[in-house]
């Protein structure tokens, strides 16, 4: 769940529970970290921490002209959630909403949104940032840098769970 119920306080939740499934998720439409950060917060929490990871013209030196993002959407619902658990547990945010785009993206557009309510920044930016390094290692999602040479390539992502370990490049040995 996004939002973690709470008996500090007597205020209104704008993320209700009911609602929280909408604040995380895998979406092909347009996202905005300012719509997660009006949805999260309560009275008690002093600080609402946003990150927006968009597409840059420029990875590691090559040009690039679009992404395109393919997602396994149940299975990312199921591990955004655990994500969020995790930082909430942790650090001792309020909420925290995620969204992360699928289809293609053009430079510049907002790849994923991330906003995180707590009492105190420091638990606020811990919690986004956890997030963030979690969803690079975990999500179920892949992406395509398409370049201005014409050329694409599929970069490193998160393997699903229970997938088997790659095979080690010809000449090295492997971990196992």
């Amino acid at each position: 769940r996004c939002c973690r119920p709470t008996t500090k306080s007597l205020s209104f939740r704008r993320c209700p529970v009911a609602d929280s499934n909408a604040l995380l998720g895998i979406s092909a439409l347009p996202i905005s970290a300012a719509d997660l950060a009006a949805a999260v917060g309560a009275r008690t929490d002093g600080a609402v921490v946003t990150f927006e990871g968009r597409v840059r013209v420029q990875n590691q030196g090559r040009s690039v002209r679009r992404l395109h993002y393919e997602a396994y959407d149940a299975m990312a619902d199921e591990v955004l959630r655990e994500i969020t658990a995790e930082a909430m547990d942790r650090f001792g945010a309020g909420e925290i909403a995620v969204k992360h785009r699928s289809g293609t993206l053009e430079i510049g557009d907002v790849a994923v949104a991330i906003a995180a309510s707590a009492p105190h920044r420091a638990a606020a930016f811990d919690s986004v940032r956890y997030v963030i390094e979690a969803i690079k290692g975990r999500l179920p999602i892949w992406k395509r840098e398409e370049y201005s040479d014409g050329t694409s390539c599929w970069l490193d992502g998160a393997e699903p769970p229970g997938a088997p370990a790659a095979p080690a490049p010809v000449g090295q040995k492997s971990d196992t």
